[in-house]
């Protein structure tokens, strides 16, 4: 008899199905153990051996990444499906996003070698550049998770490329970002309070968004979901943390004040009550 916790997923398949256009096997056993979602895990993860990675497209090309919708199932088993967003990290030279240095302060880089490179320029250099980024925002997003804020829940990172969670909206939509809705003025109370609890938790753990928008923050249904993480900072080892961790507040208060929640003195009144949390 096999041991009560044994399950499909612990086999691996040899499948007579090919990967078609587009397709690739699943890369979930190839990638480290420290490179998998963190656990619990979400029943909607896929981690066969026999499942298909299948890209179904582009999604929105960003400052420093490029998104893209895929779906990981399992050939003739609806049970074992699922959608995710992909993002893969561009080198430097293709990258629009050059503020690196503001974020990157109070990070260190273990490979001597890789310091040297990417400080040169070269095209190594620019190669662990992007795989830096990626593993920041990996190292974010399980951080987050873990912490309990509303982030998309990463699923894997291969390289430079990065699977999470599909944040969808109530008709099983790409959730829309914030800047692009106008909610009713009661759901947009409740944001309020959903956004200032997530930084709240946060930056009582030391942690600050560094590049907090509208813009990088998602509307799923009535759920605020925050994205875009791959500058977070240390509030305390980043000299600029405070700065960033007050720009933050400004950009989002602006944007609730105009629709009609908060005042002129919101920015600063959160920001207070954020340092009075951190210290």
């Amino acid at each position: 008899m096999p041991p009560s916790d044994w399950s499909f997923d612990d086999l691996t398949f040899t499948s007579t199905t090919e990967p078609g256009p587009g397709q690739r096997w699943s890369t979930w056993s190839s990638v480290q153990a420290g490179r998998r979602g963190p656990e619990p895990r979400p029943p909607w993860v896929v981690t066969a051996d026999a499942a298909l990675d299948t890209d179904l497209g582009a999604v929105k090309s960003g400052k420093e990444a490029d998104c893209f919708l895929l779906e990981r199932a399992v050939p003739g088993d609806p049970t074992r499906s699922a959608l995710m967003i992909g993002k893969r990290y561009r080198d430097a030279e293709n990258r629009l996003f050059h503020r690196n240095a503001t974020y990157t302060e109070g990070r260190r880089t273990r490979n001597s070698r890789d310091a040297r490179a990417t400080a040169r320029g070269t095209a190594y250099g620019r190669e662990v550049s992007a795989g830096q980024w990626a593993a920041a925002e990996w190292a974010g997003l399980v951080r987050l998770w873990q912490l309990g804020v509303p982030v998309p829940y990463p699923v894997q990172l291969d390289g430079t490329e990065l699977l999470m969670e599909l944040v969808a909206d109530d008709d099983g939509q790409v959730a829309p970002r914030l800047a692009a809705t106008r909610p009713a003025p009661a759901l947009l109370a409740s944001l309020w309070e959903q956004l200032e609890q997530a930084m709240t938790t946060m930056t009582r753990a030391g942690l600050v968004h560094g590049d907090l928008s509208p813009y990088n923050l998602l509307l799923a249904g009535e759920r605020l979901v925050v994205i875009d993480v791959p500058q977070l900072v240390d509030l305390v080892a980043n000299p600029q943390g405070a700065e960033l961790l007050h720009r933050d507040c400004r950009n989002v208060t602006s944007w609730f004040a105009r629709r009609g929640h908060g005042d002129a003195d919101a920015a600063e009144e959160l920001f207070a009550r954020l340092l009075a949390v951190a210290w």
